[in-house]
């Protein structure tokens, strides 16, 4: 199978898992934490590298935007960890630091990025959130869903099915 081929299939069931994994969701603190959204980015990541990544983080937040399984605060977030986990799985091969990766990325800079998106797009009065406000819920997700995608990620390595998900020119 060519390999663009094997990519674009594997990024498509990716993006569905992001999709219906968004049903399982929790509030905290005003923001729905979705885990399985950052288990699939460090998967992307391994698997198919950072562009990849960004591009299912944003069809999977497209198509939970549409379906009323999440806010546009889904985009920051999903797309900020998919680009920096995957950078960092990329350069260094190292899933510990793409774990890491993928909760700064999330967590930290997803977070910071969706005040500005939360005042401007969804009505949400300046002075009633703070700029930090989704920074520690952004946490809480992104840290289980990278606690997840890690067990997984060895698993399947360990079973052997991580070499073939991985398409030829992405080792």
């Amino acid at each position: 199978m060519k390999t663009t081929t094997k990519k674009l299939a594997l990024a498509g069931v990716l993006c569905a898992v992001a999709v219906v994994g968004s049903m399982l969701q929790f509030p905290v603190f005003g923001s729905q934490c979705a885990p399985v959204q950052h288990m699939v980015n460090v998967i992307c990541a391994v698997c198919l590298g950072p562009w990849y990544g960004v591009v299912v983080a944003f069809a999977a937040s497209v198509l939970r935007n549409l379906l009323g399984l999440g806010s546009l605060l889904a985009f920051p977030g999903s797309m900020c960890g998919a680009l920096l986990c995957g950078l960092v799985y990329w350069k260094t091969k190292n899933l510990p630091a793409t774990l890491v990766g993928e909760v700064f990325g999330t967590g930290i800079i997803g977070g910071l990025l969706s005040y500005p998106i939360a005042i401007t797009f969804m009505g949400k009065v300046a002075g009633s959130i703070g700029y930090t406000a989704y920074v520690v819920p952004f946490l809480i997700s992104t840290v289980a869903g990278s606690v997840l995608a890690g067990i997984l990620v060895k698993a399947l390595e360990k079973g052997g099915v991580l070499k073939t998900l991985r398409p030829a020119e992405s080792h």
